[in-house]
């Protein structure tokens, strides 16, 4: 039976996209916007490490559907390419190698929750040593770290702030419950068993900031109230996705077959 139309335009589609992407790098590296839309009003000012991150499992995920569904890629060494010039550029200009982390932006000091999906997507291996003392680093304290009792910030507000950005984030703001189940997930998938025990004890925690429905909001705030979106869609993804990775981790079971790049 021949392929229907759909999926093929859909895949032309998807590889015009890739291409795009390759293309955008052929003209060298620009600054752009973050994970979290506060950010958008300095897109022009920042490298953020999370966009070449996404651009990374773009092409990627391009690569894997062309092998495996044997879908048109007639610039397939040049998506190659592409990905790896990405891959490159992250390890060289998103690791600090004084702090031992993968930071916020290019070249920058700063931590960034959005590290922790590094490994979830495919781009490191979760027990390598550079996600580990990244997962060590958001979990200091806040100003060093990232962390607020059992709860993690996306990002230190507080610089933020810094930057003269005349009430684009308020003058405080709660943890980022999605933050907080990547980082359950995150230390889940080394599956070294002090952090996937530490993983377990914040999950059960992290239950306790639901409402009377088992509902999250998008923040904590530092009384435990909720705080932003309500109820936010995301949250209750990153809940179920890290209840299925810890709870096979806690299994001794592998946790990355339920990872998108284990596909």
């Amino acid at each position: 039976m021949d392929e229907p139309p759909a999926v093929l335009d859909t895949a032309e589609a998807k590889a015009d996209y890739v291409h795009r992407i390759c293309s955008a790098w052929d003209y060298g590296v620009h600054p752009d916007a973050e994970a979290f839309t506060l950010f958008a009003r300095w897109k022009d000012v920042f490298d953020f490490v999370f966009s070449k991150l996404m651009c990374w499992v773009a092409i990627d995920r391009g690569l894997r559907l062309a092998d495996l569904r044997s879908l048109p890629a007639e610039n397939y060494d040049t998506w190659r390419k592409a990905r790896d010039r990405i891959y490159r550029y992250i390890m060289e200009k998103g690791w600090n190698r004084q702090r031992k982390t993968f930071v916020q932006t290019c070249g920058g000091t700063e931590l960034d929750a959005s590290s922790l999906l590094m490994p979830m997507v495919g781009f490191i291996a979760p027990n390598d040593d550079r996600i580990v003392t990244t997962i060590e680093a958001i979990k200091r304290p806040f100003d060093d770290g990232l962390m607020h009792g059992d709860l993690i910030y996306r990002y230190d507000w507080q610089k933020v702030q810094d930057l003269e950005c005349q009430g684009a984030v308020p003058e405080s703001e709660g943890t980022f419950n999605l933050c907080t189940f990547w980082l359950i997930e995150a230390m889940a998938l080394t599956r070294r068993p002090d952090l996937v025990e530490e993983a377990r004890v914040k999950f059960d925690r992290m239950l306790g900031y639901a409402n009377h429905l088992g509902l999250y909001a998008e923040q904590t705030g530092a009384r435990g109230e909720a705080l932003g979106n309500f109820p936010q869609a995301f949250t209750h993804l990153g809940l179920i996705k890290a209840a299925l990775v810890l709870d096979r981790a806690l299994d001794g079971l592998d946790p990355t077959v339920l990872s998108p790049s284990a596909i």
